[in-house]
């Protein structure tokens, strides 16, 4: 460590990070207040205590050269997932999901810091392989990187910790140079896969009238017809491709590559999802739905938003979070009792806060020469971002719920603290950003 990098710290990406985490604290601390002014939690202490060691954790993290992960990032990646499977098979069971592992009175998140090591890792693969920008073996391997713990943490289940990982994946390839067209087939995959699995929901919970077409989504027997014909479409196109090198072949072979796996994918995830998950789909569609259960935070939390006008109620002052209508609300809703307390006003501050963090990222990464420090501060502004997104857009009703936490803010220690050595790993690179 030297003095000079102490002076060399970024701290236009520090300081608004260290803002966002005191919002959190205070907002953490107003959840926990009753009605009566009676302070029932003792988060905002242990988030506290978090919260210091993580800003430990970040400035010790900008002394340390992140060049040194280069050589040993398989085996921190590796290392990584014995204790997410571990989690997966012995974890905490909590609300039907084995997500933590019990340390005591701590619960530790595995999914949350495996993401580090996922970054890590990508970042050294792209950055090794930037000179075949766009070939498939890249896309390919940068998603197997991805999809193994993906996978996991699906079963687990944790849906929303997984679109996670694939946020950072999209966002790292992208910047990486991968090649469009495997970028637009994952996003095209994601987004017709829920449309296929949001539609028959829409249909027997809102609609509520009987639509033909939808048995190609819900019959087994029908989804393998669908599936089996598309797959032969694909398969003449790709002997009409190869024998005749027609482009008209290719996208033909990639539209019904995007069908079958959609269809596919969709119907095994009607399947595979819980009860509530599918019920969150529903309830984000219309909450009216089922008020007085799944829609019920939605509905509360809109409330809140709402309640708090322009320049909000005021401190310790607001009615959902006192009178305990809001449930997770010092997790995944604290940005309602926030814009309830703090108005729109307060909820803007939050959004230029977030958005300057993501701009100075962008800025790092144009000022570093050293592609592992860049993509490594891709993957992290992929993961801020969803984040923030995703919440937000939670809290207002325009996202399904999903159980991220808004990062920096929420209450949750393995949260904060993978955040932290993110913020930490992107500063270093910056004070480092002419080394290679």
């Amino acid at each position: 460590m030297r003095f000079r990098d102490i002076l060399e710290i970024d701290y236009l990406l520090l300081l608004p990070v260290i803002v966002l985490i005191v919002f959190g604290v205070l907002f953490i601390y107003s959840s926990g207040v009753t009605s009566a002014g009676v302070q029932v939690s003792s988060e905002y202490i242990r988030q506290i205590i978090w919260a210091s060691a993580g800003f430990i954790i970040t400035i010790a993290l900008s002394m340390f050269n992140y060049r040194r992960l280069y050589n040993i990032s398989l085996y921190i990646y590796l290392i990584s997932l014995i204790p997410l499977i571990y989690t997966l098979l012995f974890g905490y069971v909590i609300s039907n999901a084995s997500r933590w592992i019990r340390i005591g009175s701590i619960g530790i998140q595995m999914s949350e810091l495996v993401k580090i090591s996922v970054i890590i890792l990508l970042a050294r693969y792209l950055a090794d392989t930037d000179h075949n920008k766009g070939t498939f073996s890249r896309f390919f391997v940068s998603c197997l990187i991805v999809f193994v713990p993906t996978g996991i943490v699906l079963l687990q289940p944790d849906l929303g910790t997984a679109l996670v990982y694939i946020a950072i994946l999209l966002t790292m390839i992208f910047l990486a140079g991968v090649s469009m067209r495997y970028v637009s087939f994952m996003v095209s995959c994601i987004a017709l896969t829920g449309f296929f699995l949001v539609l028959p929901l829409w249909q027997s919970h809102i609609y509520r009238r009987s639509i033909p077409f939808m048995a190609v989504l819900t019959n087994s027997r029908i989804v393998a017809i669908a599936v089996l014909f598309f797959l032969l479409i694909a398969a003449i196109a790709l002997f009409g491709y190869l024998r005749y090198k027609k482009n008209y072949f290719f996208w033909l072979v990639y539209s019904s590559a995007i069908i079958v796996i959609s269809l596919g994918v969709s119907y095994a995830a009607r399947i595979v999802l819980k009860s509530y998950q599918l019920m969150r789909l529903i309830v984000f569609l219309d909450p009216n739905v089922d008020p007085r259960g799944a829609g019920w935070n939605i509905i509360q939390s809109i409330t809140a938003i709402g309640a708090g006008g322009l320049t909000g109620r005021g401190y310790l002052q607001g009615t959902q979070s006192h009178y305990r209508f809001l449930p997770e609300q010092s997790t995944d809703f604290i940005f309602s009792i926030f814009s309830e307390e703090a108005g729109f006003i307060g909820g803007l501050l939050v959004f230029a806060l977030f958005l300057f963090i993501c701009y100075r990222l962008l800025v790092i990464m144009k000022a570093v020469t050293d592609p592992f420090g860049k993509y490594i501060c891709a993957g992290f502004a992929g993961m801020f971002t969803f984040h923030f997104v995703v919440n937000v857009g939670m809290t207002m009703g325009i996202m399904p719920i999903t159980g991220l936490p808004l990062l920096f803010m929420s209450y949750g220690g393995s949260s904060l603290l993978s955040t932290m050595v993110g913020v930490g790993l992107c500063i270093s690179t910056y004070i480092r950003r002419y080394n290679r």
